[in-house]
Order: C-alpha cells, then sequence, then structure tokens
C-alpha cells in the first residue's frame, strides 16, 4: 500500500467521531506513518488516555493537564516548602533534619532523596546517541522557573545534597551506569542551556519522581526511564504546538497506564508468579523450543540461561536492544496487540531464529555476546518472522486426510 493511502486510512479512522480502535489497532500493528503527531495519537488511544469519542477529548484532556499540574505542585512544591518551614512538627516541637521521629517530614524527604538521585543518573544519561533529551524543551515549566522561587526544584534538591551520578552500579536488568561521559560527534555535543530553560531530560526525570511518590508500592525501580522515554520523545516531537506543549502531562498518563500492565516486570518477589518475569521467560523459551527445537537443544547445551538476556529483553520492551527508531516500530505493534504484548513474547522468539545461524555454530561466549548485543538487523525481518510464528498452524480434518489418502492410493 502506498504511502499516502495509508496516511489517508489513518485519517479516516482517526477523524471519526467515534475510533473504532479494533480498525486502528489493525492499522498500527503494521506501523504508524511518521506524519503529522498520528504516531502520538495513536498511542494515546491505544494505551487507553484518550477516550474513543472525539468530542470528549478537549474537556478530558483539559482535566488531565490540570490534574498533572496539580501533582508537580503539590509534590514538588508544597511538599519542599513544608519540609523547609518545619511544618510537620509542633508548636513545641519544631521539625528539623536531626529530629529521630518516624513522622519527621524530613525522614520522607531523606528518603525521596535517595530516589531522586537514582531517578538523576538515569535521566541524564537516556538514549545517550541522540542529543534530544539534552537540548531545551520549548515549553518548561513555569512554575520550577524564576529565580525568586521559594522551593527546592528537584535539580536543587540533587545540587544541594550532593547528589552526583559518579559511581558505576549495575541494576537487576542488566543496565550499567558508568561515570565517564559518552562521547558524541561535534553535532552532537550537549547543549549549554541558558538561565530559564529545561533540557528535556530534567522533565522526564520529573515525570518519574511524582510517578514515584504516587505510587510507594512500586516507587522507582531503575529502566523506567527507558519505558518512558520514547513515549515522551513522540508526545514532544509532535507537529502541533499545542499537544507538544503538553507532552509532560500527557506522557505521565500515559506512561501510569502502560506501567499498570507490566509492572509486575518491576517487581523482585512477583518474578515467579503468573503475571511475573520469570514466567515471561519461561514462554519465551517454550515458544522456541516449540518453533526451532534444534536451536533450543544447541542452547541448552551451551547453557544459555534466559536470565542473562530476555530478562533485559522483556522488562524494558526491547527499549534496550534497538535504536529508537526500531523501538517505535516495534511499538506499534506491541501497542496495537489487543492481547496486550502477547506478541512480544513472538517477537522476542523471532530474535532468537532470525540469528539462528550464528547461535547454531557459537558457544557460550560468542552466543551470549550476540544476545546481549544483539546484531544491527532489518527489523521488519524480526517482526515478519514474529507474525509468522503467531500464525496458527493449518490442520487438516481428519476426515479430509482420510479422504485425500484413498485418493492417493486409488491414483497408484
Amino acid at each position: 500500500m502506498a504511502y499516502k493511502q495509508r496516511v489517508a486510512e489513518f485519517q479516516t479512522v482517526l477523524n471519526a467521531q467515534v475510533i473504532n480502535i479494533r480498525r486502528l489497532r489493525m492499522l498500527c500493528f503494521n506501523g504508524i506513518p511518521d506524519d503529522s503527531g498520528i504516531r502520538a495519537l495513536c498511542w494515546k488511544l491505544m494505551l487507553g488516555y484518550l477516550p474513543l469519542e472525539r468530542e470528549s477529548w478537549s474537556k478530558f484532556l483539559g482535566t488531565q493537564r490540570s490534574t498533572y499540574k496539580q501533582f508537580v505542585h503539590e509534590i514538588i512544591v508544597e511538599q519542599s516548602r513544608g519540609v523547609k518551614s518545619g511544618a510537620h512538627g509542633s508548636e513545641t516541637h519544631v521539625d528539623h533534619p536531626l529530629n529521630p521521629n518516624p513522622d519527621s517530614g524530613w525522614v520522607g524527604y531523606f528518603k525521596d532523596n535517595e530516589t531522586l538521585l537514582q531517578i538523576d543518573k538515569d535521566c541524564r544519561r537516556l538514549l545517550p546517541d541522540i542529543s534530544f533529551f539534552q537540548m531545551a524543551t520549548r515549553y518548561p515549566n513555569e512554575e520550577m522557573m524564576g529565580d525568586d522561587i521559594d522551593f527546592e526544584t528537584l535539580q536543587k534538591r540533587v545540587q544541594n545534597q550532593h547528589l552526583e551520578a559518579s559511581h558505576v552500579n549495575t541494576s537487576r536488568v542488566g543496565i550499567t551506569n558508568v561515570s565517564t561521559k559518552l562521547k558524541k560527534v561535534a553535532t552532537e555535543e550537549y547543549s549549554v542551556l541558558e538561565e530559564g530553560q529545561e533540557a528535556h531530560w530534567e522533565v522526564v526525570e520529573r515525570i518519574l519522581f511524582i510517578y514515584a511518590k504516587l505510587n510507594p508500592g512500586i516507587s522507582y525501580v531503575q529502566g523506567m526511564n527507558e519505558i518512558l522515554g520514547p513515549l515522551y520523545y513522540i508526545f514532544a516531537s509532535h507537529s502541533n504546538p499545542e499537544w507538544q506543549a503538553h507532552a509532560e502531562a500527557d506522557s505521565f498518563f500515559c506512561f501510569t497506564n502502560l506501567m499498570s500492565e507490566i509492572r509486575d516486570n518491576f517487581i523482585k518477589s512477583l518474578d515467579e508468579s503468573a503475571t511475573g518475569i520469570g514466567n515471561m521467560m519461561k514462554r519465551v523459551l517454550n515458544l522456541l523450543r516449540e518453533k526451532d527445537l534444534e536451536l533450543y537443544i544447541s542452547l541448552e547445551k551451551q547453557q544459555m540461561k534466559p536470565q542473562f538476556y530476555t530478562f533485559r529483553w522483556l522488562t524494558l520492551m526491547l527499549s534496550q536492544e534497538f535504536d529508537l527508531p526500531d523501538v517505535i516500530r516495534v511499538w506499534d505493534s506491541l501497542f496495537a496487540d489487543e492481547k496486550r504484548f502477547e506478541f512480544l513474547i513472538f517477537v522476542c522468539c523471532a530474535m532468537h531464529i532470525v540469528i539462528r545461524d550464528q547461535l547454531l555454530v557459537g558457544d557460550f561466549v560468542q552466543s551470549m555476546k550476540l544476545l546481549q548485543n544483539y546484531p544491527e538487523t532489518d527489523i521488519q525481518k524480526i517482526l515478519s518472522k514474529a507474525i509468522e510464528l503467531k500464525k496458527p498452524p493449518i490442520v487438516v480434518p481428519k476426515q479430509e486426510r482420510h479422504q485425500k489418502t484413498r485418493f492417493t492410493l486409488k491414483k497408484k
């Protein structure tokens, strides 16, 4: 189908008074055109953020964006003012940083700073191969700007607490933080921001901090930044200035919806549950055994364990395995999956099979290097193989098989 025809099909579905979500998913599964913000709108619909009735969008978005603005004010502005003023103390016992009382506002403040440290380190290095997140957003949060503000912004908290990303540590999803700065070519050097400007990574940091505060049961786990990054990138790159201006709020709610479906992947205590990451890794291996027994046996002999590589594939939805354009293309299909990320299992299986020739002749070290640093591959080849694996096998009815056998015997 020609590109213009595909764009026209999307526009027809998206311009309807009530969105036909099933039809939209079918279109999106095969890839969304990079045109006029179509992808941003499709993702918001498929992630359940926007209602299907177009006429309700304006009111709904106004309410959601206002709600997010209130979150920012209460969690960053008011809580900072409250702690600094000692509002958590009584008239006779003023709260202070050395207060041993567990109800002290400073206890929560210091705990939040530990979370902020991890978020800050992760966001500063978000998608280092592109300069986008180091560049200034055209729409900084106005409440965070100005010389006369009477509260600590997140960046001031980082600076005041000397929270510097200066040591190395590895997360449970296999991501390593390094103290050395990633080098970029001359055209990709980090921008020096002027006063009153805010980098895109700072916006992502604020979203993650607010999410962590509103969801104390899971808080923040390293790797969530890799899930939020592509979402925010798409929304902040929208061709419509109004939608671009509200990329922060829209990203927060879409990320929250997405996390409600995949949060079990980030909770270690649920790894072996039916919805946990352990079960998903088993499903990938079981599918590989069913579809390519020879490769499965070879990897077993090499003692390849799924937690060495598929753990990261599944937890981060392949966001670390491919370049951003390919990640976005994969996510088009994942978000369009009616069974909600069932297709991810097939994509992971396909990734094994596409490089099977190299895996079959390799040893443990060679195969591990391939799977942990997936070779550059046409993403459409992987997706096509995943679709092929997903198709149910053609089963010939027993009676038809019997008739065919009789016909063959007579012919002989």
